[in-house]
């Protein structure tokens, strides 16, 4: 259910706009935009986001709490909307959009200045006496292609210096005993040679192998015709070794034309998109996307859309076609459904100058396939993998019965001591694990008496106020809803807490953690009976993990009240200290050993009496604590 103050007034709104192209700019409480999208007919886009559709992605819901106003520009055709959209999008950087992030910045090749140049690998081009090639935007290409340059033309990977201060031959080493180095250290190699072999390797980097082999043989030639046997026989090798680095390398495609292929992969509500360049028949590079959080599949299509615009939309070297993971020619069927709001293929292929194709068999499916892996790969990376807590997660939601994994799970606890102390704990857990920044603690204040049922109620009706009250701020833990609820306690406690929740119209999974005799979690409450859970050990070791942090949290609590308490009512009896001045006390000095130890001016000037009755007070204390 969607909690948005402004529901009707947006509504009402975005019934008159025209049935005209357009854009929309979504804006928070505070005015700030954060989502732009583009319309067909904006009254009928628009109008979709606020109607009552039961069937929403987790995104979506986010960005619809959120929403306070909109703004709109109509546009004379739905391709000028199009580019206006991402040009926004650009200007903005709205929340709601998708901002792409690499994983990795920009890449170079390294030429090393002196007599005898190095190639390396190095991310910045912060050394002015080197050249350099790039800057690459993805690494693998790069990384690859100079452990290819280095091996096929067996440079150097050392840290030595040539030509040496010392003119012996240095000690051979383990690369150059496996021929993997030419052995500049030992002597043999001029540096206008070695000059020749820099200047192949890197016009390898540069053109790739098909040129270079061209070229080399050429030089084979040459050198045979001059009777320069030994130096063709060296070209000969590292024209050979080339075509093995193509022999061994892992996805060769068919098609010599350049072309990209795209794919993205889910975990839970995180998403990532994978980039894979062919070039001449070869893959040449990958770049991996994180997409954020708040996806899922039904979403799949809009994401797509977003990413290829957003993706080339500044790119100056773009290929003839790309291969992605979904067919986008889908007309919009409901015009209401806002996951429906995919352009059509014809229109993004005419804005990105370039043909989209789905394979669905053969090469191309196979291509695409091995995207959608290596953003799965980098997912996995991204999300620490699949952790034991969010299999535990995972479990313990088919065990439960609901809809979906919930990202956020909340559990309460109640504690009392005496009639004087009252308090209510909150812990969060996120995608299994404590997410103690969202911890919270509450005093119960309108209960009489020790009444665990309503002072439950009364914690848990607070909490969801908050959430009424933060508007969907992103900066208040309390804007988060939770997707299941568990409570320290069993069947009374969750009928008790269901009917508020029921009161409120929030419809949030409820659930209670029952204990046994030894006050160990036995079962899990829930309004039809309880449900077993010793049988399946990761979902006991979870649940029994929250109740025994929950616990401690709300004991802790209570303790630290208590003491506080017992404090304050001790210091009011000391002369002329009432329970305004005991708490000023108690805020500066915390413990007696402290307040024991503190002089009579830091004793005056925390309670705020004159230096008569300081030294008074002072001496009281000295004896009496």
């Amino acid at each position: 259910m969607i909690l948005n103050p402004e529901i009707e007034f947006l509504r009402g709104k975005s019934a008159k706009l025209p049935l005209t192209p357009g854009v929309y700019l979504m804006k928070d409480k505070k005015g700030k935009i954060i989502y732009v999208g583009k319309a067909k007919q904006l009254k009928n886009r628009v109008s979709s986001y606020f109607a009552d559709l039961s069937k929403r992605d987790r995104k979506t819901e986010r960005l619809v709490e959120r929403i306070r106003d909109f703004d709109y520009i109509v546009t004379p055709k739905e391709i000028d909307a199009f580019v206006l959209e991402t040009s926004l999008i650009k200007q903005h950087r709205p929340k709601y959009n998708i901002l792409l992030k690499d994983a990795k910045g920009f890449n170079y090749v390294k030429i090393t200045a002196g007599a005898y140049p190095r190639l390396q690998y190095v991310l910045n081009a912060e050394d002015k006496s080197a050249r350099y090639l790039g800057p690459y935007v993805g690494g693998f290409f790069v990384k690859q292609s100079v452990e290819d340059a280095n091996r096929i033309f067996m440079l150097p990977s050392c840290n030595l210096k040539f030509p040496s201060e010392n003119a012996q031959p240095k000690r051979a080493c383990l690369n150059y005993r496996i021929k993997r180095c030419m052995g500049v250290c030992q002597g043999g190699v001029s540096e206008e040679e070695y000059s020749e072999i820099i200047k192949s390797a890197v016009n390898y980097i540069k053109n790739g192998s098909k040129s270079s082999i061209a070229a080399l043989t050429k030089e084979m030639e040459s050198a045979a015709e001059k009777l320069e046997f030994e130096k063709a026989a060296k070209i000969r090798d590292r024209i050979a070794a080339m075509k093995r680095a193509d022999t061994v390398q892992s996805v060769i495609s068919s098609k010599t034309s350049d072309y990209d292929v795209i794919a993205i992969a889910y975990s839970d509500t995180l998403a990532a998109a994978a980039v894979v360049k062919y070039s001449g028949g070869r893959l040449t590079d990958k770049q991996t996307f994180y997409l954020g959080d708040g996806h899922d599949e039904s979403g799949h299509l809009n994401l797509m859309s977003d990413f290829l615009r957003e993706y080339y939309s500044d790119s100056d070297c773009k290929p003839r076609e790309i291969y992605i993971d979904i067919e986008l020619e889908i007309e919009e069927k409901i015009e209401e459904k806002i996951e429906d709001k995919t352009e059509d293929k014809a229109l993004l292929q005419e804005y990105l100058e370039l043909k989209i194709v789905t394979p669905k068999r053969g090469e191309g499916l196979s291509q695409v396939m091995l995207a959608k892996n290596n953003a799965a790969e980098f997912l996995a990376l991204k999300a620490g993998r699949k952790s034991k807590e969010s299999t535990a997660v995972e479990e313990l939601a088919k065990l439960l019965g609901l809809s979906k994994t919930p990202e956020f799970i909340e559990c309460y606890d109640i504690s009392n001591i005496g009639e004087s102390v009252k308090v209510g704990g909150m812990v969060v857990y996120r995608n299994g694990k404590p997410f103690k920044r969202a911890y919270r603690r509450f005093t119960v204040k309108e209960v009489s008496g020790t009444d665990d049922y309503a002072s439950m109620r009364e914690v848990i009706r607070r909490r969801f106020a908050r959430y009424a009250e933060s508007g969907g701020d992103d900066g208040d833990d309390f804007a988060t809803l939770p997707g299941l609820i568990l409570l320290d306690g069993g069947a009374g406690h969750v009928s008790t807490v269901k009917s508020l929740l029921e009161e409120l119209g929030l419809d949030i999974p409820l659930f209670g953690l029952v204990k046994d005799t030894r006050h160990k979690t036995r079962a899990v409450a829930a309004s039809g009976g309880e449900i077993e859970i010793r049988s399946n050990k990761s979902v006991f070791t979870f649940l029994t993990g929250i109740q025994e942090e929950v616990h401690r949290f709300t004991v802790t609590f209570a303790r630290e009240k208590h003491k506080k308490n017992s404090f304050t009512l001790s210091l009011t009896r000391l002369p002329g200290i009432g329970e305004k001045k005991a708490e000023a006390l108690l805020k500066r000095f915390k413990t007696k050993q402290a307040l024991k130890e503190a002089t009579q001016e830091q004793i005056g000037e925390a309670a705020k009496i004159n230096p008569e009755k300081a030294a008074e007070l002072h001496k009281f204390i000295s004896e009496n604590f």
